[in-house]
């Protein structure tokens, strides 16, 4: 099921958007803020964002700017502003698409359809087959067959690694920068926390997915 979060302040715009995609076949997420909004990206996997760019606590280009620094989820800007630069601002952070207010639901469902088929074939391209894993790493998702594994966002930023090079072994450090960035202070340990959720979640009796290298850190492998 497609997931769409809605970042805007307008009560009655969003419920009304909320209902067309909804019936449209989307399940849809919404904030009023652009803080909650961010939290709710950050601790959930969508596959396209709705954002208004005036919100009551943060702009939505502060918005764009602070999710393109974890991930190129697509983007669709609604605006009261019309003018061109404006327009170039909002693309040139990000944003896949802009629709100035007032708009109709019928343009935006199709516009966020056109974003999606796009997404999809761009995803048969970059998908990963390794093993009985596929790994979709523009939309966070791990298939094995048919069958979806749920992830957190880490997780799956952990396995994307190590499964990007099989055999290699990346250490802890390595491991949480491709999470955090440079901000892992005191974080180091807690990976293999992670390490331990992610095999769980993977476990299957022909593979072990995730080696030990005591001492040093963690491979990815196909050994029984």
């Amino acid at each position: 099921m497609t997931r769409i979060l809605v970042v805007d302040d307008e009560e009655k715009l969003l419920s009304l958007i909320v209902e067309f995609l909804a019936a449209e076949g989307f399940t849809v997420e919404t904030a009023q803020t652009g803080n909650d909004g961010l939290t709710l990206a950050k601790k959930n996997i969508f596959d396209l964002i709705v954002l208004d760019w005036m919100l009551p606590d943060i702009s939505g280009l502060e918005v764009i700017k602070e999710l393109r620094k974890q991930n190129d989820i697509p983007v669709i800007f609604l605006t009261a502003k019309t003018s061109e630069i404006d327009k170039l601002l909002g693309l040139e952070l990000g944003a896949d698409d802009y629709i100035t207010k007032p708009f109709s639901l019928r343009e935006l469902a199709a516009r966020i359809k056109v974003i999606l088929r796009r997404l999809e074939k761009n995803q048969v391209q970059n998908q990963k087959q390794i093993f009985d894993l596929t790994i979709e790493p523009d939309n966070f998702r791990v298939l094995r067959g048919n069958v979806e594994i749920s992830l957190t966002p880490s997780e799956f930023k952990i396995l994307r690694l190590l499964a990007s090079q099989p055999g290699r072994v990346f250490t802890r450090l390595q491991l949480v920068e491709a999470i955090l960035g440079d901000s892992y202070d005191g974080y180091e340990r807690s990976i293999d926390t992670h390490i331990s959720n992610l095999r769980k979640k993977l476990s299957q009796d022909e593979y072990q997915y995730i080696e030990t290298v005591h001492g040093v850190g963690y491979k990815f492998t196909g050994e029984n």
